[in-house]
């Protein structure tokens, strides 16, 4: 029995939801927040060194001498550096935040960084939908392993949206639903793809846009998320989160086919 690729990618983007299942069980406070910032960061940190890059080198290297190849790659990791960079100025500051919020800084502090990670990760599984849909469509048994894949690297990324949103909102159910949105980037970018843009999702656009978005999250980990889980004067919850979001996005990484 076959499985319809939409099906698959779909399955691909609510196991994000099932990361943010970790609000519900758990009651966010400021300790849970500094392990989840750190988390997010390690996470990004992986995904962009280990798993985006490197496949755009391996496209981008048939076809580019080195050094074009290597250039192109810079050049695009800033571009999604300086579109993260842009975000940040975009967004409201702390302080006006704080108004809002009757001067709660923690809670201030706690949304902007849940924009900022939901904003990196609704990047990050939008082309991931594409892939998907590409991967079922052209071979059922190969679509079902990517799905599997995409899903188990989905859940901490999940969890990673989830945290800041439920402790910001004081909502569990709206972390929850924070990770729930953002993993139906996924199935948004394949029907998308089906119905619109399929002229222009070639294997060296998708590529060059997944290195983008690496530039993306590697500002976003290193200006936002690592800071943040270290700001505190208990340091150790911050680094530990990154180092589980980091090996558990190695454990995903491991897992694509």
């Amino acid at each position: 029995m076959t499985v319809s690729p939409l099906i698959l990618t779909t399955l691909a983007g609510l196991s994000t939801g099932a990361g943010g299942l970790v609000v519900v069980l758990c009651k966010p406070t400021q300790r849970l927040l500094c392990i989840s910032a750190g988390f997010a960061g390690g996470v990004m940190l992986a995904a962009s060194l280990a798993d985006l890059v490197p496949g755009a080198l391996r496209f981008y290297g048939v076809y580019l001498p080195p050094f074009a190849c290597g250039g192109a790659l810079v050049l695009l990791l800033g571009a999604g550096m300086l579109m993260a960079a842009l975000l940040g100025r975009l967004l409201p500051e702390e302080e006006e935040l704080a108004a809002r919020m009757a001067g709660d800084t923690a809670r201030t502090a706690a949304l902007r960084t849940a924009l900022i990670t939901g904003a990196a990760l609704l990047l990050h599984n939008f082309p991931e939908g594409v892939l998907t849909l590409f991967a079922g469509t052209a071979d059922p048994s190969l679509g079902i392993r990517t799905t599997l894949a995409i899903a188990l690297h989905n859940i901490p990324e999940g969890v990673a949206v989830a945290v800041p949103f439920a402790y910001a909102l004081r909502s569990r159910v709206g972390g929850a639903a924070a990770a729930l949105v953002s993993g139906f980037a996924e199935p948004a970018g394949a029907v998308l793809a089906m119905l619109f843009l399929h002229r222009w999702f070639t294997p060296g656009f998708l590529n060059g846009t997944m290195v983008m978005v690496a530039g993306f999250m590697l500002w976003v980990a290193l200006a936002q998320l690592l800071p943040s889980a270290l700001a505190g004067r208990d340091r150790l919850p911050g680094l530990l989160g990154a180092a589980a979001g980091l090996l558990g996005m190695l454990l995903g990484i491991a897992a694509l086919p």
